[in-house]
């Protein structure tokens, strides 16, 4: 006998109860332990649901001003997209207005040939700037993808059968993009 057991047994206590009654104890208390950790695994769960649920509604909203912001930045971009080309005609259309006051007022052919050759240099660097290319078309082999055929002719020599004789509207670049084919007379 142990020391424990002699002072239970002069208290009036039974040693072979206490040891019964301390696994029924342990058991039961085993048993709340195990429901605890159930709740509390159930309440974490629970939080972690309402986390994500926050982080997504958080991400919905981002991604839904995302788009409104995306989608109003490209209206301001159509808007002003020719912005730039316009403000650098002005000088052109300024040089135009002038030319055609000087044709109410002068007399002479040459000043006035020059000054509308002036205006149409101008012009046209002004739009080379820009990217803009005129496409070379005239005896080039006709090809459906650059150019627009009007009509057919009938070839002056044999090796011109199939190419292009005649350019009624020139083609155009813009970066090397196509923004208008060559209307043309081709031969056959």
């Amino acid at each position: 006998m142990t020391e424990k057991d002699k002072d239970m047994q002069a208290n009036g206590q039974d040693p072979r109860e206490m040891d019964i009654n301390s696994d029924e104890n342990q058991a039961g208390s085993s048993h709340l332990n195990d429901a605890l950790p159930e709740e509390d695994e159930a309440d974490k769960l629970r939080s972690d649901l309402d986390e994500l649920r926050k982080k997504y509604l958080l991400l919905n909203a981002d991604f839904d001003n995302f788009r409104k912001r995306n989608a109003k930045e490209r209206i301001e971009l159509i808007n002003t997209a020719n912005k730039e080309v316009i403000v650098a005609l002005l000088d052109v259309l300024d040089d135009s207005e002038r030319a055609a006051k000087q044709l109410e007022t002068s007399g002479e052919a040459s000043a006035v040939k020059e000054g509308v050759m002036l205006v149409f240099n101008k012009f046209q660097n002004v739009l080379q700037s820009k990217g803009l290319k005129p496409m070379e078309a005239m005896h080039e082999e006709f090809n459906p993808d650059l150019h627009e055929a009007v009509t057919e002719i009938p070839a002056p020599t044999d090796d011109l059968k199939g190419k292009v004789l005649d350019v009624l509207q020139k083609g155009y670049y813009l970066n090397d993009k196509i923004i208008r084919h060559a209307r043309v007379v081709v031969g056959k």
